[in-house]
């Protein structure tokens, strides 16, 4: 940087107020030489007398080292001739030199013989020197004289900028040009020798071309010179471009040899000023939205900006003054995948730090040049803000003060290529309501009531407890409600309905409806269609108040590629995976997740973990296992690349899958996560330390979807009864691999979809038939091995496919429809099933184990009979029995235990209040010592066509 000639230590003249030291100190001394005529560019463009003068005009009457160093570089009377000679040259309107003196009060004669004293003085210091010592100074001198000449003759109308700047920052004063020469004629006459010597050795001479003489600079060792405040090319080049990686090392306050440098970036700000205590200093503005300005002070103070615009005046505090708010922990946790709390880390989070409220923003993007914040702060303009990189962790963060909840935001990323793109938050924890599809600034206050629910849910693990839950599209439920006008009707109905779950279809944010939320955008932010996270917070709050569980469907296998969220987020592939064959999910246009990478995967991870203990969900349903396990999955040949070991598992899946599964269930106890899982994967529901025959560890899930079981069933109860006893096979085959994992018993929105139909219409015959078919159907799920699931509108037997447009067909259970009975029964039903499922151990606390299965007919296809029972621990049993024919059969024998001595009908689909025939047993059945089954004894029954009957021990 260019030096320059040393001032006679002249202060800023502040606004009222401002407190001005009578006796500078050394410090301040220093300070005063850097800020006088952003001292390097307008001395050594139009000389140091003018600048000389005015500062002597300013110096107390007593002695001062500002004074002895003004002395001390003063040169001869010959020198003083030439500055005059300039101070001619130089008209008052052009100079910056001459501007500078302008500013500042007229010197007067007293003012003079000061300075004249105090030269006399420093000019004793100087001549005590050794000659060794003068050598030096003269050579240190004459090459900052060389250099200060280099600058003078190639300044440009940036430093005639920065000039301007230090007049701004240093001075107030409104003298005339005039005074100015006036005062450069009357500088005092009497010159060391000292002085004078080193003048003649280390002074270049001027040409008479305007260039002001330099006189020669001995500094004295505790005196530093003066750098400019400015921003330097480079750094202001990057600031713009959005290409700097490090603004705080530029920007703010920074002590530097004179003082401390203030430097804003305020693009369209007219004016900023810096207030610190009583200290008042307008910065210089050097264009573009820079403004600089030296003060000299000992240290950084603490400080605000005054920043002006146009119509608006706007104290703040300055973004670039704050430490980072991630510490090397966080840093080095995410780095290895492995912080778990992710969201807390990055993100937008409202904060107090350092005593000062505001934001702090972070996000992950390791391949970006540069990333700013945009949001309704800064009218979606993030020049002014740019972020700082936070070493090799590809984490960027910003603390904006006095920035808080509601604000909306994106990231502006410069990507390697030098282009740029707007990008929603990974990490936001709320969202626009779509289709717009910004983040939004927000925390949470919400107090939960749930106490109770959250200490109990942990007793039982979920396979050996009642587990039936109705599934649940939110926004189409009842469409137009929020969730929390969804608080109040959904759990008094869920509940009336005896289910002890609900699952939400994913609730995570999707730009577009049509997904039903499984092209997800937002991970971490529910879905602002329907309200805020407090919102869905206490919609999740009174369900558990009300006894029920919530589980929500997780999607962490692919996500859309919308341009303004994960998909190539900064620049290159990133949360994808960077091989094309692997990146690109063949059947929904998605992305896959790159699970090999340690930061992705913790994404994840910390994703499940958040929605457990944010918002107190109960249970995880993951979306689309087997597209994960699996590198072939939707492939043709050529179209993968096999693993290390030749095989298509997706190792990085499996290894994914265990490590969420195994942290989820560390840390959030009674917590359940289940596998949607199509294929015969060994060991989805077993832990992730047993390996088993496969040679993998299990993938560590409580349950699996058992999609082997619903696509037999349904397809058997699709065919015509006449035909059934050719498919009896797709009826019983469940029960070969019924133990092999832990299982739920799924008829979901998929099924009643897409041309599918809904349950219902599956069943073939006329609408009697179809009502008890489904009646029949719903008897034997919940009397089979495993949990059940139940789409809405199921319930109660609506003839329509689904739509997310319109929801359930309510208007089916309207009073004034003429159909409504049959409808109403297929809900109460379904009440009674739940009812009777909940009280009856033998039907859930054994659901894993064989011993709580036994056959009593299960290959009775001419009669399209089939004939189970269920037994708890302690060996009780249920007796399940489903006549799949539309006839009924009187006196059908089946064999029993001989140690129950009569049985007493708990549930029968028939019944004529759920719409049936009434082929009932109201009298308690008693066994008769004839062998049948196999068994010792037996009974006789007339089942009913189409039905289920339930029998416990009377």
């Amino acid at each position: 940087m260019t030096p320059r000639p040393e001032s006679s230590g002249s202060r800023p003249k502040g606004t009222a107020g401002e407190k001005i030291p009578e006796q500078p100190t050394a410090a301040q001394q220093k300070s005063a030489a850097k800020k006088t005529a952003v001292p390097k560019q307008a001395a050594a463009k139009k000389g140091t007398a003018a600048a000389k003068k005015a500062a002597a005009k300013k110096t107390p009457a007593a002695p001062s080292p500002a004074a002895k160093t003004t002395a001390k570089k003063a040169a001869p009377a010959k020198t003083t001739a030439a500055k005059k000679a300039v101070a001619k040259k130089s008209p008052p309107a052009k100079a910056p030199a001459a501007k500078a003196t302008a500013k500042k009060v007229a010197a007067t004669k007293a003012a003079a013989e000061q300075t004249a004293v105090k030269k006399t003085a420093a000019s004793k210091t100087v001549a005590k020197k050794t000659t060794a010592k003068k050598t030096t100074e003269r050579k240190a001198v004459a090459k900052k004289t060389a250099v200060t000449k280099t600058a003078a003759e190639k300044a440009t109308t940036a430093k005639t900028a920065a000039t301007k700047a230090a007049a701004k920052a240093l001075t107030r004063a409104t003298t005339k040009a005039a005074a100015a020469k006036s005062s450069a004629e009357k500088a005092p006459a009497k010159k060391t020798p000292a002085k004078k010597t080193t003048a003649k050795e280390a002074a270049p001479r001027r040409t008479t071309a305007g260039k002001a003489s330099t006189a020669a600079q001995v500094v004295p060792p505790e005196m530093e010179v003066a750098v400019s405040p400015a921003v330097a090319a480079a750094d202001r080049e990057r600031l713009l471009g959005g290409t700097h990686h490090d603004p705080h090392s530029v920007l703010g306050a920074h002590p530097v040899p004179g003082g401390v440098a203030f430097r804003a970036f305020r693009p369209y700000a007219l004016a900023v000023t810096v207030v610190a205590g009583e200290l008042r200093a307008e910065l210089h503005d050097d264009g573009e939205g820079f403004f600089s300005g030296l003060l000299p002070l000992r240290e950084v103070p603490a400080y605000r900006l005054i920043v002006e615009y146009e119509g608006t005046v706007l104290e703040t505090e300055d973004a670039y003054r704050f430490l980072p708010t991630l510490g090397d922990l966080d840093l080095h946790l995410i780095g290895e995948g492995r912080h778990e709390e992710l969201w807390t880390a990055l993100g937008a989070h409202p904060m107090t730090h350092e005593g000062v409220t505001g934001t702090r923003f972070a996000v992950w993007a390791p391949n970006a040049r540069g990333v700013r914040v945009a949001g309704t702060f800064n009218f979606w303009d993030g020049t002014g803000h740019v972020m700082r990189s936070l070493g090799s962790s590809g984490v960027w963060e910003l603390f904006l003060p006095d920035i808080g909840e509601g604000e909306l935001y994106k990231f502006e990323i410069t990507r390697p290529d030098g282009s740029k793109t707007m990008r929603a938050d990974p990490l936001a924890r709320r969202t626009e309501v779509p289709p717009a599809t910004s983040s939004v600034i927000t925390s949470s206050e919400y107090e939960w009531g749930d106490a109770d629910w959250v200490a109990q849910r942990a007793e039982v693990p979920a396979h050996e407890a009642p587990f039936s839950v109705y599934e649940v599209h939110l926004p189409s439920w009842r469409p137009g409600l929020t969730y929390r006008q969804l608080a109040e009707q959904l759990p008094g109905y869920v509940k009336n309905l005896g289910f002890t779950h609900v699952e939400l279809m994913p609730v995570a944010e999707h730009p577009f409806g049509g997904s039903w939320g499984y092209q997800v955008t937002g991970f971490y932010a529910p879905t602002a269609r329907l309200g805020t996270p407090d919102d869905f917070r206490y919609l999740v709050d009174k369900l558990h108040q009300a006894g029920i569980g919530v589980l929500m469907d997780w999607v962490p296998a692919h996500f859309p590629r919308d341009a303004w969220a994960l998909a190539e987020f900064d620049g290159r592939p990133l949360y994808e995976h960077e091989d094309p064959l692997r990146a690109a999910h063949p059947d929904w246009g998605t992305l896959e997740f790159d699970f090999g990478r340690n930061e992705v995967r913790n994404f994840l991870v910390a994703n499940a973990v958040y929605w457990c203990e944010e918002f107190h969900i109960d249970g995880l349903r993951v979306d689309a296992v087997a597209s994960m396990l699996y590198l072939d999955y939707s492939r043709e040949a050529g179209q993968w690349t096999p693993n290390e070991h030749g095989g298509r598992e997706n190792l990085d899946a499996v290894a994914f899958l265990q490590e969420m599964n195994a942290t989820v269930y560390r840390r959030v106890p009674g917590v359940v996560t289940i596998a949607e899982e199509s294929t015969a994967w060994d060991g989805v529901t077993r832990a992730t330390h047993h390996k088993g025959p496969s040679g993998f560890g299990g993938l560590g899930f409580g349950l699996k979807w058992n999609m082997g079981w619903m696509h037999d069933s349904l397809q058997y109860m699709s065919h015509e009864p006449v035909h059934r006893k050719y498919h009896h096979g797709e009826m019983t085959f469940s029960m070969v691999y019924a133990y092999s994992e832990n299982y739920v018993l799924p008829i979901s929105h998929d099924e009643v979809v897409h041309g599918k139909r809904s349950l219902v219409s599956k069943m073939p015959g006329d609408w009697w038939q179809q009502r008890a078919g489904v009646r029949a159907y719903l008897g034997f799920m919940w009397a089979h091995p495993g949990k059940q699931l139940l789409f809405m509108g199921q319930e109660f037997a609506q003839g329509a496919e689904w739509s997310e447009a319109h929801g359930p067909d309510w208007w089916l259970l309207d009073p004034g429809y003429g159909a409504e009975a049959d409808h109403r029964g297929v809900r109460d039903l379904v009440r009674d099933l739940n009812t009777v499922y909940r009280a009856t151990p033998a039907l859930w606390r054994l659901d894993t184990d064989p011993a709580g299965f036994e056959w009593i007919v299960g290959d009775a296809a001419d009669d399209n009979v089939l004939a189970f029972l269920r037994l708890d621990p302690e060996g009780v049993p249920v007796l399940a029995v489903s006549n799949f024919a539309p006839v009924t059969r009187q006196d059908y024998r089946l064999g029993v235990p001989e140690d129950v001595p009569a049985w007493h009908e708990a549930v029968n689909t028939d019944a004529a209040r759920y719409g049936g025939s009434d082929v009932t047993h109201p009298d308690p059945v008693k066994p008769e010592p004839q062998p049948w089954h196999g068994r010792p004894a037996s009974i006789r029954l007339t089942l009913p066509p189409l039905a289920t009957v339930w029998l416990r021990p009377a």
